[in-house]
């Protein structure tokens, strides 16, 4: 392998282009192609990047010398195809979320590329959110004691997509974030969605809630129809309480030092009701200013050259296929949970199958 890093980036829309700006900035980068098949994205590309060979077809990136590595940043839909020609040509593959549509074309590629002993990573993007990383981080420490329950709200107008429906283009951010900080997977999921936009389209809306082991409870609200846009996760335990706010730049976590202590007996005054209820400090602790893209990539490209694991590899994929997977089949049966059955092996717990809950 050269010096530098031999990448393409294929598909160049809203989300495509930012990888294409990064991996130009890398310095231990070479951006050798682009592959994108409407003309006026790559008549862009080629203003911004003059540097990058323009290519409109995938089977030009497979063949072409010095590529190493490749982003595909396709429609969901196309993310199993367009990554199994890649990795048979030999490039080690770095897959926008979801990894596939199905659980059964994310256990192929992740045979396939250990099979060519190549990387497969997925852009889980949150978990290389320094913001995410300090909730993580203040959770393991103890800070907020034991976990009682997660609450998500993924909000916005737009933008509408017609491959996925709204749980596989938003949850899987939230589903990746409590799959992150819990360290685990759900045990069962209930799912109801509603085509409040397009009737003959895909859920535009819907309301998740997902058991994990340890009596844990995590809900999730996305919606592409609400005015508010949204991005916060509150995690509610024993002795506070964590809000990450993906759009509050200036304090992004907030730490609550509010909670409820069980006592053995009703209140019989006031004075017993408030030293039942401990209210302590509200704090804002520093997050360090990152761009978790940019993270991301780089932890990509170190994989590569260090021969590591990565953090969001196929595995962390899978788990989160395996739940959107339960989500349309809870939503097919009117919010009837719906099972993850796991088995440990090499390590890790993939799902194998869902079953309804009777």
């Amino acid at each position: 392998m050269a010096d530098k890093l031999g990448v393409a980036v294929i598909g160049c829309g809203y989300w495509g282009v930012n990888y294409v700006r990064l991996f130009h900035e890398l310095p231990d980068v070479n951006l050798i192609a682009v592959c994108e098949m409407d003309a006026s994205r790559r008549d862009q590309i080629a203003n911004r990047f003059p540097e990058a060979r323009l290519c409109v077809s995938l089977d030009e990136i497979c063949v072409l010398e010095g590529i190493d590595a490749v982003v595909v940043a396709t429609p969901a839909t196309t993310h199993y195809e367009v990554a199994r020609q890649c990795l048979e040509a030999g490039k080690h593959v770095l897959v926008e979320k979801p990894l596939a549509t199905t659980s059964r074309e994310v256990e192929a590629l992740h045979q396939l590329a250990e099979a060519r002993h190549l990387k497969l990573m997925v852009g889980h993007i949150f978990q290389y959110n320094a913001g995410v990383q300090l909730v993580r981080q203040t959770i393991q420490e103890g800070h907020i004691g034991r976990i009682y329950y997660l609450d998500s709200q993924r909000t916005n107008l737009g933008p509408f997509r017609s491959d996925v429906n709204v749980i596989w283009d938003l949850a899987t951010h939230d589903v990746s974030i409590f799959n992150h900080l819990l360290q685990s997977s759900p045990e069962w999921v209930s799912a109801v969605g509603s085509r409040v936009l397009r009737e003959n389209c895909c859920e535009d809306v819907a309301f998740l809630v997902l058991s994990y082991p340890g009596n844990i409870l995590g809900h999730i609200h996305v919606s592409w129809a609400n005015p508010n846009k949204e991005r916060e996760i509150s995690v509610i335990g024993s002795e506070g309480r964590i809000v990450f706010n993906d759009l509050n730049t200036l304090e992004p976590v907030r730490i609550f030092e509010k909670s409820v202590s069980m006592v053995k007996n009703e209140p019989s005054s006031f004075g017993e009701y408030k030293f039942a209820i401990r209210d302590g400090a509200i704090i804002s602790p520093k997050v360090p200013i990152s761009e978790p893209l940019r993270n991301q990539c780089l932890h990509f490209i170190e994989c590569i050259q260090h021969d590591l694991t990565p953090i969001t590899d196929a595995l962390s994929g899978l788990h989160v296929v395996r739940v959107m997977e339960a989500a349309d089949r809870s939503i097919e049966l009117n919010g009837m949970p719906v099972a993850l059955n796991y088995e440990r092996e090499n390590g890790y717990q993939p799902v194998l199958e869902s079953s309804s809950i009777r």
